[in-house]
């Protein structure tokens, strides 16, 4: 084992030297280097908003980019920060010296509500210049607004609830008439809900959240100085417009659930955080004299909606007599305290402060923080400057947290994308769970580590945790590369080892037995995987060693099925005696080469579903490779045996009909050795032609008389045309046998009736049975009696022939008498033929002077023609010329020879110092020359007339364009 890890670590870590230089400055063994080319932009981004008050800033709200200040006494800047350029002032026109107490922005940014201290309430819608004074709230001092997210609108508010510096909460609606713009009061209706008191009495409402849940449940949170109030009710479907009446109704005889806490500096402030893409918020913090509340929303419980609360003390530097937190934001992190002088951010994860922003004493000290739920921008305001905040990348340290809180699966969350801290996490969580000896967690996860592999393995073998080492093996396995073969050959080799080891270890107990079956399965599961299967396949040789060292045989054919070596299957099957189990893997598999392997050895044991098999491989097996192990097994088998060899071969041989001649050869081997009957029948059955005959002849017919089957060589000798030794061979067992055999050579009327006279021999000299020799003679026509009478001994009287020599005397009277007939007949018929050709001397036509040539239509007394007996009439040329293309090429050959002779004969002499007698004498010769050559030439050309003769006949397939000439006449035509 420990070589095998040596070999992973060096084909693993070919760069030694590049690790051993990073170790060497304190770079983790992560494979990661994390340089920071630039300085990191921080998560709070403090941003001066370049505005200069003409007047001290009294209040500040922002909601939907909708930002809104009241400055000095009576004026209202109102700014959209879509187009900062166009501010827009607002005039109260208060004459008092009321001054702005609070002002409440809804989450749309057209409700604004103003809040004097006097008491008294003022309304300015978004779309409208003018402020109007709210008559029905006047004599409250409004502490805290909770806006309707669910129904209000930019010209209606919807049912909201308002809180009093007196502790009651006020149900109201707002609503701004179109058409008439404010011709009636805004205010449609105030009306008190409930009182909030503390120990003491009445307590000021400080903060109003309105949420809905599920199924049309609502929860209602309430703040006071010490004391977080909730609310939860269903409000009937299509009755949310009437408000929220019920649901305080709920708790009119008993206070509704609260936390209270004993500290107190004199008000409190809850926020909320609402992710992007929700509409309802995950989170809150509620900021009072103990220090922070922090918890999530849950709103599937059932009577309150607060859910992990924890408490989170103030940093040791705030003193809440001295510098009390003024404002409070919530962040997805973090939440935000506001000082007189100062920023602090403090996670909300492990309570530590991660951020600090000290502000200069020039701009005064700090009034106000907001958070625009909308856009999740921070606003911060003195008396004279505005400024900024903007969140960035606030989730980039979140995973060292959760990583420091052993919240591994939040850690790998948020720095999924950022694989040099996920490795970091991944070592810290595999540490983890080292440590609580969780050692198959810990394994899983330091395969996903770029931790040096050598230490984690020998981290695992010093353990002794085998069990977690291979898990750690099989996933570094599957993380690997295609291309990094040595280490996945590495691995799976280790881990064929130690799979073995653990099996050998749990079979020997049987008190283990359900986690072997449960191992052996992962094992299987390993062997068969497809991502190994090639790396196995390469390597199966070592594999085959290590399962035959540890004896596993079970296991080492299930690894010889996967990698589908059947021929090692079907091997240990035969050697274990399991021929069965073997001919099973044959057949399921259904490889030709392995059943002409293994057969031999098979079809000792069980022929019969050897057979079997073979016959359903059909045609896929060549007899001929199977022939050897029949041999084999004929050679030392019984009758009953033999015949499973000879079902095969009949089964080749009239099912596939294999033409083979071994395999015929063989067949008839079997039948000559077992059954007779049958090759006699195989032999009629395969006929007397010699070329449709499929086994050797010569060899049949030896085999045959080894065996001295008589009657099957008489038919071999048949169909080999020996017709003497047939007939002499079947002389030696049936007479009628050999009579069959005589009538053969049919054509050869000499051979039959010497076939008959060796018969006839046979039967007069051998059975001496004169009946049976008359016999003969009735049996076959070519044979007379004085043929067969010299068979016969002297002391035959003539009694036994006397029937035989009539009947002979008379067939020869017969025959002369033909003879003269015919002889008459021919005669006459030379006498027919002699007038027949007198008269065709004689025969002539007549040729009318405008006749035409059937061919050229041009008169025909013009130039030599011939005339035939059909009427067709054709010029000397115009017929040589249709009739040569069609004669054989001798014809054309001795045609062209003709037509030069015919021409020498023609030209005059060219000498003229001849005697006259020489010159008379060669015209006569030349003259009778002429003569013949014209008659022979008549002979080739007007042998028949080209229309009606032969040669129209055979030319009807004959094309009307010549193929050769087709181009050029298509070309005619164009």
């Amino acid at each position: 084992m420990a070589s095998i890890l040596d070999e992973y670590e060096d084909s693993l870590y070919r760069s030694a030297s590049v690790q051993q230089s990073r170790a060497s400055v304190g770079i983790p063994h992560s494979g990661y280097v994390n340089a920071r080319l630039e300085k990191e932009t921080p998560i709070f981004n403090k941003q001066r908003i370049d505005f200069a008050p003409p007047e001290k800033i009294n209040s500040l709200v922002v909601s939907s980019n909708q930002l809104c200040m009241s400055l000095g006494k009576d004026t209202l800047l109102r700014i959209d920060l879509g187009k900062p350029d166009e501010p827009n002032q607002v005039e109260l026109g208060r004459k008092d010296e009321a001054k702005v107490y609070k002002m409440f922005l809804d989450h749309t940014g057209s409700h604004l509500l103003i809040a004097l201290n006097t008491s008294e309430c003022l309304y300015l819608n978004r779309s409208v210049q003018k402020v109007r004074a709210l008559s029905r709230w006047k004599g409250h001092l409004i502490e805290s607004v909770g806006w309707n997210k669910f129904l209000g609108s930019e010209t209606n508010t919807g049912p909201i609830l308002v809180g009093t510096a007196q502790g009651q909460i006020y149900e109201a609606e707002i609503s701004v008439s179109e058409g008439s713009l404010f011709s009636t009061n805004p205010d449609q209706y105030f009306r008190q809900v409930y009182t909030l008191e503390e120990e003491s009495g009445p307590a000021p409402v400080c903060c109003l959240e309105i949420e809905r849940g599920l199924e049309g449940k609502f929860f209602i949170i309430a703040t006071t100085r010490k004391r977080l109030f909730q609310f939860v009710g269903k409000v009937p479907e299509g009755t949310e417009q009437q408000g929220f009446s019920s649901i305080f109704a709920m708790h009119a005889d008993h206070l509704p659930s609260f936390r209270e806490f004993p500290a107190s500096f004199g008000f409190s402030e809850i926020a909320f955080y609402t992710p992007k893409l929700r509409s309802n918020p995950r989170s809150f913090a509620w900021m009072m004299g103990n220090g922070v509340l922090y918890g999530t929303l849950d709103y599937s419980r059932p009577d309150s909606i607060l859910s992990d609360e924890r408490v989170w003390v103030y940093p040791s530097d705030i003193d809440i007599t001295v510098n009390k937190p003024i404002s409070i934001v919530l962040t997805q992190f973090h939440f935000l305290l506001l000082l007189p002088d100062r920023v602090k951010a403090v996670c909300t994860l492990n309570g530590q402060v991660v951020f600090q922003d000290l502000f200069l004493e020039k701009f005064g000290l700090l009034t106000r923080m907001i958070k625009d739920p909308m856009v999740q921008q921070i606003w911060i305001h003195t008396e004279k400057v505005v400024f900024r905040y903007h969140v960035q990348r606030e989730s980039r340290d979140v995973w060292k947290m959760y990583m420091n809180m052993n919240k591994f699966d939040l850690a790998k969350e948020y720095c999924k994308d950022r694989p040099e801290c996920l490795d970091i996490v991944l070592a810290k969580e595999a540490e983890h769970c080292f440590q609580n000896k969780r050692y198959l967690d810990s394994a899983k996860c330091y395969a996903m580590t770029q931790n040096y592999f050598e230490e984690i393995a020998l981290k695992f073998i010093e353990a002794k945790q085998e069990e977690a080492l291979m898990e750690f093996l099989i996933k570094k396995l599957s993380n690997l590369k295609p291309s990094e073969k040595t280490q996945t050959t590495l691995l799976t080799t280790w881990l064929t080892e130690l799979y073995l080891n653990w099996l050998g270890i749990l079979e020997g107990d049987p008190s283990q037995r359900n986690l072997y079956l449960d191992t052996r399965e992962k094992f299987r599961t390993f062997l068969s995987s497809p991502k190994n299967k090639e790396c196995l396949f390469n390597n199966r040789a070592s594999i085959y060693e290590l399962l035959a060292s540890h004896g596993d045989t079970e296991h080492m054919v299930y690894f010889a099925v996967i990698m589908q070596d059947y021929e090692r299957v079907v091997a240990h099957h035969c050697q274990h005696d399991e021929y069965d189990e073997a001919l099973n893997v044959l057949s399921r598999h259904r490889d030709e080469k392995l059943f002409y392997k293994f057969s031999p050895v098979l079809i000792q044991h069980i022929p019969k579903k050897v057979v079997d098999a073979w016959i359903s491989m059909g045609s896929r097996l060549d007899a001929r490779n199977l022939i050897p192990a029949l041999v084999n097994y004929s050679q030392s088998a019984s009758t009953q045996q033999i015949n499973e060899a000879i079902r095969y071969m009949e089964f080749c041989v009239y099912q596939l009909e294999e033409t083979q001649q071994a395999i015929h050869n063989y067949l008839l081997s079997l039948y000559a050795l077992c059954r007779p009957d049958s090759l006699l029948s195989y032999l009629e059955q395969a006929g007397t032609n010699p070329n449709r005959i499929h086994y050797d002849l010569k060899y049949a017919l030896r085999l045959c008389a080894e065996h001295g089957h008589h009657r099957a060589c008489v038919h071999i000798y048949k169909v080999m045309e020996l017709y003497e030794e047939a007939v002499d061979l079947a002389l030696q067992v049936d007479v009628d046998l050999a009579k069959s055999c005589a009538d053969l050579p049919e054509d050869d009327e000499e051979l039959r009736k010497k076939l008959w006279l060796k018969i006839a021999r046979h039967v007069v000299q051998e059975e001496k049975d004169v009946k049976k020799a008359m016999a003969c003679l009735s049996s076959c026509a070519l044979l007379k009696i004085e043929d067969v009478l010299p068979f016969f001994p002297d002391f035959v009287t003539i009694d036994h022939f006397k029937e035989a020599i009539c009947n002979s005397l008379e067939d020869y009277n017969k025959h002369i008498e033909e003879l003269k007939r015919e002889m008459e007949e021919a005669t006459q018929s030379a006498k027919r033929i002699r007038e027949d050709i007198q008269e065709m001397r004689n025969k002539y036509g007549s040729v009318e002077p405008q006749e035409k040539c059937a061919a050229c239509d041009f008169p025909l007394l013009n130039r030599p023609f011939y005339l035939f007996l059909c009427g067709h009439m054709f010029h000397y040329d115009c017929l040589l010329q249709a009739v040569f293309p069609n004669l054989p090429a001798y014809k054309q050959a001795k045609l062209e020879d003709l037509q030069k002779k015919l021409a020498a004969t023609s030209q005059p002499s060219k000498s003229h110092h001849r005697p006259k007698d020489a010159d008379t004498i060669s015209l006569g010769k030349g003259q009778q020359s002429r003569e013949q050559i014209k008659a022979d030439i008549d002979d080739i050309v007007a042998a028949e007339c080209v229309y009606c003769g032969e040669l129209m006949i055979r030319s009807i397939d004959k094309p009307f364009i010549d193929p050769q000439k087709y181009e050029e006449e298509m070309q005619s035509w164009l």
